[in-house]
């Protein structure tokens, strides 16, 4: 790097002195004005800037600018995750890879990310910022009118990026944590919401975080899980989020087809194929070129069109029925099955190499009964929907009602919860959910996983955690309303474990959408 310099001795004290800089800073508009400044003053270029995506990874936002020695200001515009006109952008944040183009051609590359000049853009450097776990999370360009190879700065300019990363991550941990509230890991604090699924769990946490893993990968993805989990909006979720979201999603369950149909609905197939075949009729595979399919129950796709299925993730081709000839397909597969493939593999009942082909990235969904305080929060999410789609007046929940949901163990898991609430409202008069208007028998999986004194103490806790959000938070007014000293109920909080954090994200997202 240093010898491709002019005077290397005082880029490197000037970079030392950016440093030192950002890391007395307490303002997030003077990092990230101050970081567009410094790459540009550094590289020598025309402009710089710097992009990140937000929480849930499908929108990539410029943050700041710095255009001919000057700090632009920025709009809230951002780009969609499907990088309309901003290809090159997409390459960079989608394959980590740091892209130099000395040459810069508006013919070639779209460049409408570009601020408009009199003098065209000759050349370009964009790379990928990490956060400490290593995870892609924006962008930083240097561009300048001139065509040169700027590739030397990208090591020095990209450390000093992440730096700044690193201080805007600091910044906001210390900014959102309560001074009384005791220190905690990153691991344990909320994860990003926006994909379409509800639940605050830690079960449903964890799944959140593999799902911006894979959002901008093409690797394949298996879901597993009880029936009844939500794998279908797993799969839909990660989809919409991803950057094929422009594309066709496309679901096809294989139990619910005889298995000789299956093959030509999956791969389609030419005139003459078979009796009946009077024209040429492309497959699902197609339907999905450059989206995605969702094969639900895998586990029951026979042998015979596994090999079939592998070939197409190992190759990308695809052979209709009747057909000689193959075609590329780019298709993204995500599978879900209840059945333990692995089991089922060794027992010759599912191909082995297919098997560990759609492994390679699985997600287990958690069932509903270890979701906790989740059960409540969908069961009112389910009830608003039965009401508005009845076109009737939001129901009441009563106490009984919540807590015999709160301690029954759902088989079914979340696809009973919905039918159960469904029924409920119908059944209801004067808008008031009832505990007899749900009936439910005690579930074995309840009695076996959770002792008496386990089972009290969740029906307890799921009462104080929406107590606390219905007062938004207030623990005064919860104390009043349950009848307890506010000393008791701090206490049964913390014997509990209800975080005060977890019931502010929860006031702060209803004060959004009531500004909204």
């Amino acid at each position: 790097m240093f010898a491709r310099m002019a005077d290397p001795l005082r880029y490197a004290q000037a970079l030392l002195e950016r440093y030192a800089l950002f890391a007395g800073m307490t303002s997030r508009d003077r990092l990230l004005g101050g970081l567009v400044e410094a790459v540009a003053v550094l590289s020598e270029s025309q402009l710089s800037q710097l992009y990140l995506l937000d929480e849930t990874h499908t929108r990539l936002t410029l943050c700041a600018e710095y255009c001919d020695g000057t700090l632009q200001p920025v709009s809230s515009a951002s780009v969609p995750s499907d990088y309309t006109d901003a290809h090159l952008l997409q390459y960079c944040l989608c394959q980590d890879q740091t892209l130099s183009l000395a040459s810069l051609e508006s013919s070639l590359f779209a460049t409408d990310f570009l601020p408009a000049t009199s003098n065209p853009w000759r050349s370009l450097l964009c790379l990928p910022l990490k956060n400490d776990q290593g995870h892609v999370i924006g962008l930083l360009l240097w561009a300048n009118q001139r065509a040169l190879d700027m590739q030397h700065y990208s090591d020095s300019l990209g450390h000093l990026g992440n730096f700044v990363v690193a201080q805007l991550q600091l910044l906001q941990n210390l900014r959102a944590r309560p001074i009384d509230e005791p220190q905690t890991s990153l691991a344990t604090k909320a994860m990003p919401r926006g994909y379409g699924l509800i639940g605050d769990s830690p079960p449903m946490r964890a799944v959140y975080q593999l799902i911006g893993k894979v959002l901008h990968t093409p690797v394949s993805v298996l879901l597993t899980g009880e029936t009844g989990t939500g794998k279908e909006l797993v799969a839909r979720a990660i989809h919409d989020c991803g950057s094929r979201r422009s594309q066709n999603f496309v679901v096809q369950n294989c139990a619910s087809i005889p298995d000789n149909l299956l093959e030509s609905e999956l791969f389609g197939y030419r005139k003459g194929a078979f009796s009946g075949a009077d024209s040429d009729r492309p497959g699902l595979f197609d339907a999905a070129d450059g989206g995605t399919l969702f094969l639900d129950e895998i586990g029951d796709m026979p042998l015979s069109l596994q090999a079939k299925l592998l070939r197409v993730l190992q190759e990308g081709e695809v052979r209709p029925l009747g057909s000689m000839q193959t075609h590329k397909v780019n298709v993204r597969i995500i599978a879900a099955t209840h059945c333990d493939l692995r089991a089922q593999a060794e027992r010759g009942l599912f191909r082995e190499d297919l098997f560990y082909r759609l492994a390679s990235f699985p997600i287990e969904l958690p069932p509903l009964r270890d979701r906790g305080d989740d059960i409540l929060h969908l069961a009112r999410h389910f009830a608003a929907n039965a009401c508005a789609f009845l076109d009737r007046p939001a129901c009441r929940w009563t106490d009984p009602a919540l807590e015999q949901l709160a301690g029954y163990g759902f088989p079914g898991n979340v696809r009973e919860l919905k039918g159960l609430v469904e029924r409920a409202v119908l059944l209801c008069e004067g808008n008031e959910l009832l505990a007899e208007h749900f009936n439910l028998e005690a579930s074995p999986t309840s009695n076996v996983r959770l002792s008496l004194r386990e089972r009290m103490e969740r029906v307890e806790r799921n009462l104080l955690v929406d107590c606390l959000r219905k007062n938004l938070g207030n623990q005064t007014s919860a104390a009043n309303e349950l009848g307890l000293p506010r000393r008791t109920l701090l206490y049964r909080m913390q014997r509990l474990n209800i975080s005060p954090a977890e019931l502010k994200l929860a006031r702060e997202k209803l004060h959004a959408q009531s500004a909204t």
